[in-house]
């Protein structure tokens, strides 16, 4: 059986979570937490989430997870099959991480370990959050999925990279992206509103104290 290395509170460990359950593949997890000699045995970096196939082989890095699930398990597609189609969904992922997922990360310190953030970067950050936050605008379709009628990896993989910009970004930077660009709460709400969504949410909610307790471990 396929199995998931990572941890619940993990968006992006939560993304690939989702992709499976979407999918129906049957897996296994094991909780394991980032540089751990756990974590480093299936993955050379370190970081979450992990996969190890039914054949045996260890792959790493989110993207390249969701992709190797399309490409292994396609009965039930979350990738159009219209290639113009099919890169749009792409499209939305790559801006999703990069202008919103990756810059909010910054500011993680203050939100989880209480450590001061220079206003400079706070600037920065706000900056590429506000370019994220046009792009989500323009590209997305909200009909009532981003890319359309489907649902597709594309809201698999925003509703994870939302969880930081929306942690971050009101006590931080006094700025909320979802309230930023129109119809993106309600989607917001629409993709909570699932058994998949309700079971992932549950899931990391139980592993806040055990997390909690893995950053403070590696902040002495």
């Amino acid at each position: 059986m396929l199995t998931l290395h990572g941890f619940a509170y993990s968006n992006y460990h939560n993304m690939v979570k989702h992709a499976l359950l979407q999918k129906g593949v049957p897996f296994e997890e094991h909780v394991v937490y980032p540089n751990t000699p756990e974590m480093l045995a299936v993955n050379p970096t370190g970081k979450v989430p992990a996969m190890t196939t039914e054949q045996g082989t260890c792959l790493s890095e989110s993207s390249v997870l969701l992709d190797y699930l399309e490409d292994a398990y396609p009965d039930t597609p979350l990738y159009p099959a219209n290639a113009e189609a099919r890169a749009q969904v792409r499209q939305l992922m790559k801006v999703a991480e990069l202008y919103l997922e990756l810059p909010a990360r910054r500011l993680l310190p203050a939100a989880l370990a209480k450590i001061a953030i220079a206003d400079s970067i706070k600037a920065e950050v706000r900056t590429v959050l506000e370019r994220g936050v046009k792009s989500v605008r323009a590209l997305a379709k909200f009909a009532p999925y981003l890319a359309g009628d489907q649902l597709t990896l594309a809201d698999i993989h925003l509703r994870y990279a939302l969880a930081i910009p929306k942690l971050v970004g009101p006590s931080q930077l006094d700025f909320d992206v979802v309230a930023a660009v129109d119809g993106l709460a309600q989607w917001d709400a629409m993709m909570a509103d699932s058994d998949i969504s309700r079971k992932i949410d549950a899931d990391m909610s139980a592993n806040l104290p055990d997390f909690m307790a893995y950053v403070a471990s590696v902040s002495k």
